[in-house]
């Protein structure tokens, strides 16, 4: 039997759609279709950008929020991690063809953020002025002790 696939064929394991039967040319089109799916979804929520650093007792988050209410904003805080979600809504009054430039992001955002240190998380607090996000996150003090009296 006599292989008339191209040299391109050969090398990739690819074969021309004609020689691929109805069933396979389904499964095919069923996983394209999965991953163009799974990659819109990614492309749904838009990552939010930040600075973050350090002093000697906290470790500060800053963010450019503006266009969102505080209400709107969904912070989370464990030890070593920090989760910022919103939404920035527009009005839609608007139509898309209608616009000349639209670089503004909206819609639904997140940022998932490790932090370098622990932080004491019942300390944490977050301000929003004039759309500029801060949280400051108090480092836990690994060296501070403490003296316990033993009751007898």
């Amino acid at each position: 039997m006599r292989d008339n696939r191209s040299f391109f064929e050969k090398l990739t394991g690819s074969v021309k759609s004609a020689d691929i039967s109805d069933t396979e040319e389904k499964s095919v089109k069923k996983a394209r279709d999965r991953e163009e799916n799974w990659l819109s979804d990614e492309a749904e929520e838009g990552q939010l950008t930040v600075d973050v650093y350090q002093t000697p007792s906290e470790i500060v988050i800053k963010s450019m929020v503006s266009g969102v209410k505080p209400e709107d904003l969904d912070i989370a805080i464990t030890r070593d991690m920090v989760t910022i979600k919103g939404k920035r809504e527009t009005e839609r009054f608007i139509k898309d063809e209608d616009y000349f430039h639209q670089e503004l992001y909206w819609g639904s955002f997140s940022r998932t953020i490790m932090l370098p240190a622990e932080v004491i998380v019942d300390e944490a607090e977050a301000v929003e002025k004039h759309g500029l996000l801060i949280i400051r996150l108090p480092k836990v003090d690994k060296n501070r002790q403490t003296r316990l009296r033993v009751k007898g």
